[in-house]
């Protein structure tokens, strides 16, 4: 039971560490586009362009958003992507550390997806990569299958238990 215990603080820290990385990215996100970033260190490879871009934000940019001479003009309430990651990430951590692994699985899952998403758009629409979009990829998959393992341990450990009952009682 003390690995159980253990695996909660590993996935809490894990998501400590999904704030920060988020935490830059939303700090990128609202840099002016022309600023001199950390991470644009190649052709593909820049966290401006992919911080600045359309799908940057939830829900992306539409083209009926920008007038004719190329100027933004939100018509409606668009939510950086960064910001629901730091969100995400809270949630994680406040459920690992009341040791709601179940709950932690169903987050991170959801996580994994938003996340696999984004790298598609990243691979194939934007063909741009952002290090702090790809090292939150790696943390939300991490905990992912630390969530998953332990929610399947703790479920073969009261089924378990529950068989030592039974065969007790007989």
């Amino acid at each position: 039971m003390v690995g159980m215990k253990a695996m909660k603080y590993v996935i809490a820290l894990l998501a400590v560490a999904g704030l920060y990385v988020s935490s830059r990215a939303l700090e990128i996100h609202y840099l002016p586009p022309g600023a001199a970033l950390p991470c644009a260190v190649t052709a593909r490879w820049d966290c401006g362009e992919v911080n600045h871009g359309n799908y940057s934000v939830f829900p992306p940019k539409s083209i009926d958003e920008y007038d004719e001479n190329g100027v933004y003009h939100p018509a409606k309430l668009h939510v950086p992507v960064a910001l629901v990651g730091i969100i995400g990430y809270a949630l994680i951590l406040i459920a690992a550390l009341l040791g709601r692994l179940r709950i932690v699985l169903e987050l991170s899952r959801i996580g994994f997806f938003c996340a696999a998403f984004l790298s598609y758009i990243e691979a194939y629409i934007i063909t741009k990569w952002c290090i702090y979009c790809v090292w939150s990829l790696c943390i939300i998959t991490t905990i992912l299958v630390l969530s998953t393992v332990s929610v399947l341990v703790r479920r073969r450990r009261r089924a378990e238990s529950m068989i030592a009952v039974l065969t007790a009682e007989d």
